[in-house]
This record gives structure tokens, C-alpha cells and sequence, in this order.
């Protein structure tokens, strides 16, 4: 008994460390945005993800086909080129509490999306677990700020359309690169995509002005490159670890803690959490365990 629990300190450090890392982007993004509009930290964050994993992308050049590129490519643009943009214009109006929250829709996303586009086949009980998800989105949406249900936040429209990319390519990857690892997909993806930040970033946005003249550029750069850094790079990594150490079930954990991890900073930060917005994040989360608990 003891053994067997020695042996799974290494998964659930793991699993704590991720839970961490990516519940911790949104205070992150949160706070590159007291200098960026959200296209520039959309962009720097795309950016700096690919500076990191270059050097790795290039070794593994060597593993691809031709028609590997393509795939690399759209895979890069759905999994984490757009999301980075939604979720950036999205906190722009949404605390980082009920970005988090939201984000933790993106299991009961790809399984739609697994149905819809991929043929894939679900149990009567996703269903269930599809319509909790829904409706503690819609709680999430309408809930104003004295936490009463009334009117509809579309910026947190853009974080469930970021959900929706991140599942899309999660079934792409799936059905479509099975035979390619995820450090390799992630590395060379985020280097095919990682000119259109720089040039979008450099060409196109105020980035290199507000560099030079605004108070707090580089701490706020800072904030963003960390998140670069760790939410994709590192986190990606860390992840396709932890699936080798563990069971899906136990790696899908991390939905879960996200959105606590979230709330915390969220709270620590000064943001209020009302009756709607709890009761929202519990049938989200709810919703998540239907839909992917096994028989």
C-alpha cells in the first residue's frame, strides 16, 4: 500500500503544478492588460510561447511528413493562436474568476464537437451533463454584478468560442495527427505560427511605443511572457507527462482545479463572486463530470 502511494506522488505533484500553472494565467492576462490592448497581449503570448519552444520544434523537424505542415499549422491557429486573442478581448470586460470558470467548458466542448464533426459516439448520460454545462454557462453570461440574472455578457461568448477551437482541435489532433506526440505537435505549431504573431505584434499594434513610454510596460510584459512561458510552453509539456504517469480519468483532474486555482487569485485580487456566479461554476463543473465519467 505504501508503495503504491509513493508511486503516484510524482502524478499528483504533477497534476498540482498544472493545476496551478493554468489557473494562474488568467490573473496573468488580467494583468498585461492594465498596459496591452488585448491584440497585443494575444500576440506577445503567442510570440513568446514560440520563442521558448523553437529550439525544440526544430529538432523534431526531422519526425514530420510533408503533409504534416498543414496539419501543424491549423492546429496551431485553433488551439492556441485564436483562443489567445478571444481570451484576451474577453477579460478586457470578465474577471479572470469567470474566464476560469468558463474555460472549464472546453471537455464538454470537444465532446460536441467529437459528435458533430468526427462521428464520434456519446453515452445518454452526456447529455445530461451537455445540458448542465449550458446551463451554468447561461448562468455565468447573465449574471450581473449584484449576481441577479439579467442581460447577457457577450464577451463571455468569446471565451465558450474559444472553448469550442480548443475542442475542435483537440479532435483534430485526435482523428487527424494520431501518429505525431503532443510535444511535437505543440512545438512545431507554435513555430509555424509564431511569425504571424511577431509580425501582427511588431507591424500592426502600438507594442513597441508603449515599450518605450508607458509607466509598467515591462512589469505588465513581463506578466505576459511568464504566461507564454508557462500556460503553453511549459504546461504542455508537463501535461503530456503527467498522461504517461497516469490514467485519462485521473489526468482529466485538472478541469476541476483550474477554475479554483482561478477563483483564488481572482479573490486575492480584489474580484467578487456573487450567488449566480457560484451556482453557475458548480453546474459547469457538474455538467464536465457527466459528461466524461465512464460506466
Amino acid at each position: 500500500m505504501q508503495q503504491e502511494s509513493e508511486s503516484n506522488v510524482p502524478a499528483v505533484t504533477l497534476l498540482l503544478v498544472l493545476s496551478l500553472i493554468w489557473g494562474t494565467s488568467f490573473i496573468l492576462m488580467k494583468r498585461g492588460l492594465v498596459v496591452f490592448s488585448a491584440p497585443e497581449l494575444g500576440s506577445l503570448r503567442v510570440a513568446a510561447a514560440s520563442v521558448f519552444l523553437v529550439p525544440l520544434g526544430l529538432m523534431k523537424l526531422r519526425v514530420l511528413k510533408g503533409t504534416h505542415y498543414w496539419k501543424l499549422f491549423a492546429s496551431g491557429l485553433m488551439g492556441i493562436f485564436f483562443p489567445a486573442f478571444l481570451f484576451a478581448f474577453a477579460q478586457t470586460r470578465l474577471s479572470s474568476s469567470v474566464t476560469g470558470i468558463l474555460n472549464t467548458l472546453t471537455p464538454i466542448c470537444t465532446l460536441v464537437v467529437g459528435v458533430l464533426l468526427f462521428r464520434q459516439r456519446f453515452r445518454k448520460q452526456a447529455i445530461v451533463g451537455i445540458v448542465a454545462g449550458l446551463v451554468g454557462s447561461f448562468l455565468l453570461i447573465s449574471a450581473n454584478a449584484g449576481g441577479r440574472i439579467g442581460g447577457v455578457n457577450a464577451y463571455a461568448l468569446l471565451v465558450i468560442v474559444a472553448c469550442v477551437f480548443y475542442g475542435t482541435n483537440l479532435n483534430f489532433i485526435k482523428y487527424r495527427i494520431a501518429d505525431l506526440d503532443a510535444i511535437t505537435i505543440t512545438s512545431v505549431s507554435l513555430m509555424l505560427i509564431g511569425p504571424l504573431a511577431v509580425v501582427y505584434l511588431f507591424g500592426f499594434t502600438d507594442f513597441t511605443s508603449k515599450m518605450q513610454s508607458v509607466q509598467g510596460a515591462w512589469q505588465a510584459f513581463g506578466y505576459v511572457v511568464l504566461l507564454g512561458f508557462m500556460s503553453t510552453s511549459l504546461a504542455t509539456i508537463l501535461f503530456n507527462k503527467l498522461v504517461k504517469l497516469s490514467s485519462p480519468l485521473f489526468t482529466s483532474s485538472v478541469t476541476y482545479l483550474i477554475p479554483i486555482v482561478a477563483v483564488f487569485w481572482g479573490v486575492i485580487d480584489g474580484e467578487r463572486l456573487f450567488a449566480g456566479h457560484l451556482i453557475g461554476m458548480a453546474a459547469i463543473i457538474g455538467g464536465v463530470y457527466l459528461a466524461n465519467k465512464k460506466p
